[in-house]
């Protein structure tokens, strides 16, 4: 016997022994107890849905986690609406579905009914219970492997973050290596994790799921082979080590600070505050100038270029160079200013001053004021920096082609 012909016998007894109408009357106070518990619950979950939003307003204004705001009161709201919501519908739902089998079994043409309709419902909800019952062990399985996996990575972080600090040293292991390791190696474990649960998901030997994993996997390989070579090139770059963030370095004739390093991009501000975004794999292929490492040595090297005629002893040049270098401010004592002669031409040479510098932040106040200090040496020692220009004016009849040619 079927669960609600036992339930009818119980709380009916031998229906065939009512008369007809007796069956329509307990037919109808059956609807009517419905109605009234349909009424009932939707009174009781309009009660519960204005307490729930008195409480969220009053102890939970927002839901933020690390002074980061995930929720806004009005979405924790919404969501409590709706699982109210569903609830209601779930109440209604068993409420019909224990007194619809009731009624019907009241009359003899709709005794089998019940039955019939309800089975189209407890057909797939069985087969989900049991297909759940079934999949325990596989769900077993893939939560000891995501375990396993998160308590790998915490242990990877753990250590990276000790070698970043400087607190673990590994020989020829730099701690600028430490975050970016970490991040390759949790991609990768993340990738083999997945490798190993995917034949424990449900549906995965199915052709449609593996049909599906194919289509992804084309569209993934079509739309980021640009994104691929970015981040392959990021990876070389990280362990090149051609710069570090701050470091002031010049990339493609545009000179800045590194202010950002992502796997896909590297960000320069310029002293101009501009933003300059290169994409990683146009930085591998370029030529880098890191201005930043040279003042981790002796210092790095400015230098200004002049020219002046020969009528000027070279070594007056040389002496006013110097002294306009060594009144420059952040300009070092030592290693000494120098100056090289870098060209002799027709009317005058070229003289190279250099200089050794540590505030590569203040590079451009420091070539400004070391170009005032140039010009007011050379005037305060009565020498003009102009440089003199000449041209041949030959006579008109010098000017003639001679006879003959």
């Amino acid at each position: 016997m079927n669960w609600w012909k036992r339930l009818t016998a119980i709380i009916l007894g031998d229906a065939s022994k009512f008369s007809l109408t007796t069956r329509f009357s307990i037919a109808a106070a059956f609807a009517l107890i419905q109605i009234i518990l349909i009424w009932l619950t939707v009174l009781f979950l309009r009660w519960l849905q204005k307490r729930v939003e008195v409480l969220v307003k009053k102890h939970v204004p927002s839901l933020t986690i690390k002074k980061l705001r995930i929720l806004e009161t009005s979405q924790i709201l919404d969501t409590c609406y709706f699982i109210i919501k569903i609830f209601r519908y779930v109440l209604i739902f068993v409420q019909l579905f224990l007194i619809i089998p009731l009624i019907f079994s009241l009359f003899a043409p709709t005794q089998d009914l019940a039955a019939t309709l309800f089975g189209y419902i407890l057909t797939p909800l069985k087969q989900i219970a049991l297909g759940f019952i079934q999949y325990i062990p596989n769900l077993i399985s893939i939560i000891i492997f995501l375990v396993i996996a998160k308590y790998v990575i915490r242990s990877l972080k753990f250590f990276a973050t000790r070698i970043e600090r400087g607190k673990l040293v590994l020989p020829g292991f730099y701690p600028d290596w430490a975050q970016p390791t970490f991040n390759i190696l949790r991609v990768l474990i993340y990738t083999f994790t997945v490798a190993i649960i995917y034949p424990y998901l449900p549906g995965s030997h199915s052709r449609i799921f593996q049909a599906v994993s194919v289509f992804v996997g084309v569209i993934f390989s079509l739309g980021s082979s640009s994104a691929i070579n970015n981040l392959v090139a990021g990876v070389v770059l990280t362990y090149m080590r051609p710069f570090k963030l701050g470091d002031r370095i010049q990339l493609q004739n545009v000179t800045g600070f590194v202010v950002e390093k992502s796997p896909v991009i590297i960000r320069l501000r310029t002293h101009k505050n501009e933003y300059v975004t290169f994409p990683n794999s146009m930085v591998l292929t370029s030529s880098i100038i890191n201005y930043h490492t040279s003042t981790e040595e002796q210092g790095l090297i400015i230098y200004a270029e002049i020219t002046f005629g020969y009528s000027t002893p070279w070594e007056t040049i040389h002496r006013l160079l110097i002294d306009a270098a060594l009144k420059t401010t952040h300009v070092l004592r030592e290693p000494a200013p120098f100056v090289l002669q870098t060209a002799l031409d027709d009317f005058y040479a070229h003289y190279q001053i250099n200089a050794y510098i540590q505030e590569i932040n203040r590079i451009p106040a420091i070539y400004s004021e070391l170009f005032a200090n140039i010009q007011c040496c050379f005037r305060e020692e009565g020498l003009d920096m102009t440089a003199a220009h000449f041209r041949i004016n030959l006579p008109p009849e010098a000017q003639r082609a001679p006879a003959g040619l």
